[in-house]
């Protein structure tokens, strides 16, 4: 059998540089646009890059994929996120564990979250 590795991880956009460059600035990652801002991709030094692919009409509805994505201070984190355009969907906990569910400016769904004690 063979193992899969992420490469990377796509978004349908109608703007990829504006929401790429978005994502860029909470991941520290680099934007890279070579191909005249239809598939913009921004690389990351820790993990898969993030991809945004331009599309006339992305898929409407509740996300099948989401990122989740951890913060040392994640009230912090999410102050920030909230100031630079993401939208606030819930704030959920379970014994041990905390996480905010938010929308980013083109309402794609993620999540930050950080264990109790952390």
């Amino acid at each position: 059998m063979t193992t899969l590795s992420v490469g990377m991880i796509t978004f349908d956009t109608t703007d990829a540089v504006a929401l790429a460059t978005w994502w860029a600035r909470h991941v520290g990652g680099t934007v890279r646009d070579e191909a005249g801002g239809w598939f913009v991709t921004v690389e990351r030094p820790d993990g898969p890059a993030l991809a945004f692919q331009k599309v006339a009409d992305p898929t409407p509805g509740k996300n099948r994929v989401h990122l989740d994505m951890h913060a040392q201070d994640r009230e912090t984190a999410v102050r920030a996120l909230l100031a630079d355009g993401a939208s606030l969907v819930a704030q959920q906990e379970m014994p041990g564990f905390r996480w905010t569910v938010l929308s980013d400016p083109d309402g794609n769904q993620f999540c930050i979250a950080q264990a109790d004690g952390a």
